[in-house]
């Protein structure tokens, strides 16, 4: 009686190694990526907070925040899933390998003689030839159609045992491969990539970008100019096509220029810039392009009229409704609001009508910037706002002027993705459209007649193999009537 064979890997008794190399895991696991995707999908990612908080109320707010729900593809839960799968994947890929690798590297490979002559699905043929005639017909066949093949005597014959494709039982590793690429990609883009956004006016250079949905800046490596924008609209007035004319600084000189459109990105140093959107960016206001007559628009607080009049500096207009006396008294280039530069500024004195002289501030690039200061200034009444309404004489210095809007996106992990993908597609070929092949050739003597007995198995697509058996006992039998 034949003892049971002990296997002394120290591997196959180690816990930790039993339990990734269950294909149960794997089940879980994957079961688990598919349940959270679920929740990904029917909540939304990377909203705002007060966009959850209406949605899902405080506490469901606090606790999903908690289990980063809201961002869970990038949480470290969703991130130690795809880490264990990874392990899960390779753990039991290198479990099935070892009796893999000696199939396929074998010098020497065995086969059972009497398996191949009992196979009830073998094929034999009677030949008028001797066996000796047969001889070389069969390793001529054998030597064209297969790598391997080698010739063993039998009883009143010969014996050939063929074979080709060992390596095709590598597809599955292949695929397996591909799939640790494929994780191991996410995960890399996952902690170390970013995605961002930028508005860049014409003519304007950035270097840092702000995060989605996030407070947090990021600071490049390089600076973006916007050199120029263009857009061209439909008949009905939708936008047709929008283009950015961008160019990369570094130390101070353009070193990459290119015009961006629609799913026609740039890429540098591993960072992407996708034409996102576009904006018209206020004209330009400088103390230049001021006329000498300035519309304003006094608004009554408690009738709701608005009264529109043209104001010169220095000179004092009446508002009606008795609400009061207002002197643009100076124009200033720059004007400081707790901190906050303003630009060009009218500085005017408001006598109410209560008597009360007040200080009055219109910015330039902030029309109804009094609005504001009405209610955070004790002496002002709100019995009147003023509003700036017209301000450049030249109608060519208001000329459109856009900002092009730009989103960064850094994924490093992104080329090891495409090799996983490419990986699993030619891993796939092997797997499903090849197969190892082994090929059985008996020939005895039957009288003066010989017997072929063909067989043949395959690890994958067995019905193509029968049918390939049948092909070539057919042409050993049939050679003789070809020559």
């Amino acid at each position: 009686m034949k003892e049971k064979e002990i296997d002394h890997d120290p591997l196959r008794h180690n816990v930790v190694w039993i339990f990734f190399a269950s294909v149960k895991l794997t089940v879980v696991l994957l079961l688990t990526l598919a349940a959270t995707s679920v929740i990904g999908t029917v909540i939304p990612q990377n909203e705002s907070p007060q966009a959850y908080r209406q949605a899902f109320g405080d506490f469901l707010y606090r606790l999903f925040d908690v289990l980063d729900i809201f961002d869970m593809y990038h949480s470290w839960w969703f991130q130690m899933l795809l880490l264990l799968l990874t392990l899960n994947v390779v753990v039991c890929s290198v479990d099935r390998l070892k009796a893999t690798w000696k199939i396929i590297f074998s010098k020497n490979p065995t086969f059972n003689l009497t398996r191949y002559r009992n196979d009830k699905r073998k094929v034999q043929r009677d030949d008028p030839r001797t066996v000796e005639e047969l001889r070389p017909l069969v390793k001529n066949l054998v030597s064209r159609k297969f790598t391997y093949y080698r010739q063993e005597d039998a009883e009143s014959g010969f014996v050939f045992y063929a074979e080709k494709w060992r390596w095709t039982r590598l597809g599955v590793y292949i695929v397996h491969t591909s799939v640790i690429l494929l994780l191991i990609g996410g995960l890399i883009g996952s902690i170390f990539g970013f995605e961002g956004f930028v508005n860049i006016p014409e003519g304007e250079t950035i270097d840092t970008i702000r995060l989605r949905n996030s407070d947090k800046l990021v600071k490049l490596d390089f600076k973006i100019r916007c050199d120029d924008f263009d857009v061209s609209f439909y008949p009905n007035g939708m936008p047709k096509e929008f283009r950015s004319s961008l160019a990369i600084i570094e130390n101070g000189t353009a070193i990459l220029q290119k015009d961006i459109l629609v799913n026609h990105p740039l890429r540098y140093s591993g960072i992407n810039l996708f034409q996102s959107s576009y904006g018209e960016l206020p004209a330009e206001i400088s103390v230049a392009t001021v006329p000498e007559e300035i519309g304003l628009a006094f608004t009554s607080k408690e009738t709701g009229m608005v009264y529109n009049k043209k104001v010169r500096l220095g000179e004092r207009v009446k508002i009606p409704e008795d609400l009061g006396e207002l002197e643009l008294e100076e124009l200033k280039d720059e004007y400081d609001f707790r901190g906050r530069e303003l630009g060009p500024t009218l500085i005017g004195a408001l006598t109410q009508k209560n008597g009360v002289s007040v200080e009055v501030i219109l910015p330039l690039r902030f029309p109804s910037f009094d609005r504001m200061s009405a209610m955070v200034n004790p002496q002002r009444s709100d019995a009147v706002l003023i509003t700036i309404e017209e301000i450049a004489a030249n109608p060519e210095e208001n000329a459109k002027r856009y900002y092009t809007g730009l989103q960064v996106t850094k994924d490093p992990g992104v080329i090891i993705v495409y090799t996983g993908f490419l990986m699993m597609i030619i891993g796939c070929i092997i797997t499903f459209f090849m197969s190892h092949q082994r090929l059985f050739i008996e020939v005895t003597a039957k009288g003066k007649k010989s017997r072929v007995t063909v067989n043949g198995k395959a690890n994958k697509n067995k019905l193509g193999m029968r049918r390939k058996v049948e092909v070539i006992a057919d042409k050993l039998t049939e050679s003789k009537r070809r020559d």
